[in-house]
């Protein structure tokens, strides 16, 4: 029996039937398969002199008698065991937010292979440049990286090929028996049978390690996010002081960042930020974490739909809907009707096509940022100084708005664990909080010079439709939230499908609760249809529980024995911050919300 068996593992295999291109057997550090050594991988990336044990008995990092397990019973099972970790909920998470974390840079051959069509047609045009597009290995095997299907294959074409190595990760699906058709296959079924019947789910895993340059891609991708729209409305609240804040909240997301990484390199069992979870504080720890991440994600695909309504009705104000004594107006039809949009995107099993457009993020961003610069500087729109010096009554709004920015920590312990050179991880954190707290000071800065007191919600409202600048920058706007809602959501749809009945487990169920959930955001985005002060809530609860609190709660419970004083205050103020400014910004955006401004 193999190690995969003797662990539980036996038909892991089935988790990513129709991956082929993938490589599964590469680890989470070192990019070769796992060895008998439980602890060989993790020795190249932990930094604290930690001692690796391969049963996952003591995790504590030190080897110290005097941490106390998750129960707080005994020095042993302090950092939770694989088989533990792999009967809790949720086990979808270490793939499903893969896709936004580990996305290689596209190539030309890569998005040619997309398409059968468009790579007969440019066949010859791939052979002739394939030193240039596609490795040796790839271009002698005359594969290409992205051929997966949308529908897995037929019963009879999987009896035909071996099952890929198994990938030991610590938040995986839990393992389930192999199918009979699989061991003696009587008959030949259709792909979409099968699809209708399985019980897996399909997500690719990052096929290599990320270089440290993508992983700043990757990075910036995830802060810099829609937040940037709202940064100047936060000086007309707050006044030009509240930009203070950016510095100081980005410095202390940063470090939390940091704190994450020691988290995970405290015991080779730990992967993702539930898996710290149940480090920290046992099964109820990891189930809170989880529910915190899935609630912030499914507020963000609600602010998506807010901002798709609110972006289209500024380019057709005039469109509305009135049929049989319904009326919608510019807004609401336009909400619904991306969300119409956006559905089938929703439903895929297979979003490895969309995660390489949702890593232009980055480009999308830059693109709004360059056309704020250009309607400011050569369009005429000039710039006026104004404003006040500081509103305390209004700071707790722009605080939230702020510190929404920084919400990317869901997403940091993947990028840790996708890199080739985890020693790397400092620099590529510190570098993207500094360019993206800059960049937001920037365009805050900007934005409120340029408009004001009449600043709106997202400065794309305000640019004149007139200008070529302005349409793009509207139009850059929306496709951005297109693109992302899909691979936003599947995380939340995963862990709900998770928890369902195993005679439950297929792919109609899977497209019902994605249906529903999809409904569910239309509904809260109309009902609360105020951008800016939605964000400011979100920023407020979830931001400061996932960027500030729980990161320094979890790195305090799991090495409360070995931090040294100075940074256990530090860690405790964090945390007062944290809570101080939880509680009076959301008090003050429902207060607001409820008051109908």
């Amino acid at each position: 029996m193999d190690r995969d068996e003797e662990k539980g593992h036996g038909d892991r295999s089935l988790l990513f039937i129709g991956d082929e291109d993938d490589d599964l057997g590469v680890d989470r550090d070192g990019g070769s398969p796992p060895s008998s050594d439980a602890g060989s991988s993790f020795s190249e990336r932990s930094d604290d002199g930690i001692d690796e044990d391969p049963g996952g008995g003591d995790g504590s990092g030190s080897g110290s008698d005097d941490d106390a397990d998750a129960d707080g019973t005994g020095t042993q099972g302090r950092v939770p065991n694989v088989a533990r970790q792999q009967a809790a909920w949720p086990q979808s998470y270490r793939q499903s937010i893969d896709m936004l974390s580990a996305v290689q840079s596209p190539t030309v051959s890569s998005i040619m292979a997309a398409s059968p069509s468009l790579t007969k047609f440019g066949n010859s045009f791939i052979k002739a440049g394939s030193s240039f597009f596609l490795n040796k290995k790839a271009a002698a095997e005359g594969s290409l990286p992205l051929t997966r299907p949308l529908l897995p294959p037929s019963l009879s074409q999987l009896s035909q090929q071996g099952p890929p190595a198994a990938r030991l990760s610590t938040d995986s699906l839990p393992p389930r028996p192999p199918a009979p058709a699989l061991q003696a296959p009587t008959m030949q079924q259709r792909p979409s049978a099968a699809c209708l019947k399985s019980n897996y789910i399909e997500l690719p895993p990052p096929s290599s390690k990320c270089s440290s340059s993508q992983s700043i891609i990757n990075g910036l991708n995830v802060l810099c996010g829609v937040g940037i729209l709202t940064t100047c409305f936060g000086i007309k609240e707050a006044g030009w002081l509240s930009l203070l804040l950016l510095p100081l909240l980005g410095a202390c997301s940063c470090y939390t960042g940091l704190l994450l990484k020691r988290c995970i390199d405290s015991s080779p069992t730990i992967e993702t930020y539930p898996d710290i979870g149940q480090a920290a504080f046992g099964i109820s720890g990891r189930i809170f974490v989880s529910v915190v991440l899935y609630l912030e994600l499914y507020a963000c695909c609600v602010e998506y739909i807010t901002l798709l309504g609110d972006s289209l009705s500024s380019v057709f104000p005039s469109a509305h809907l009135a049929f049989t004594g319904i009326y919608l107006n510019s807004h609401n039809l336009f909400a619904i009707t991306m969300a119409l949009a956006i559905l089938p995107s929703v439903w895929l099993r297979n979003l490895s096509l969309l995660s390489y457009l949702s890593a232009g993020g980055v480009v999308a961003t830059m693109t709004v940022i360059v056309c704020l610069f250009w309607v400011g500087i050569g369009d005429g729109v000039g710039f006026h100084p104004s404003g006040t010096a500081l509103n305390l009554t209004r700071l707790p709004v722009a605080l939230g708005l702020y510190g929404y920015c920084f919400s990317g920590h869901s997403v940091f312990p993947n990028i840790y664990s996708s890199m080739k050179e985890p020693s790397q991880f400092p620099f590529v954190i510190l570098f993207c909080f500094i360019v993206v707290t800059v960049v937001y000071a920037g365009v805050a800065a900007t934005g409120f010079l340029m408009f004001g007191e009449n600043t709106m919600s997202q400065f794309t409202l305000n640019m004149p439709q007139q200008y070529i600048p302005s349409k793009i920058a509207i139009w850059m706007t929306i496709v951005n939230p297109y693109t992302k809602y899909a691979l936003t959501m599947t995380p939340v749809a995963l862990s709900i499908e998770e928890a369902l009945p195993k005679k439950m487990r297929n792919y109609l169920a899977g497209m019902c609760v994605r249906t529903a959930l999809v409904i569910s955001t239309v509904i809260v985005a109309l009902s609360f249809p105020y951008f800016a002060l939605v964000m400011a809530l979100l920023g407020s609860v979830f931001t400061m529980l996932v960027a500030l609190i729980l990161p320094c709660a979890c790195y305090l419970s799991i090495k409360r024995n070995l931090v040294p004083l100075w940074e256990v205050s530090l860690c405790i103020t964090i945390i007062l911050i944290g809570m101080v400014c939880a509680c009076i910004g959301s008090y003050t955006s429902i207060k607001q919300m409820i008051g109908g401004s």
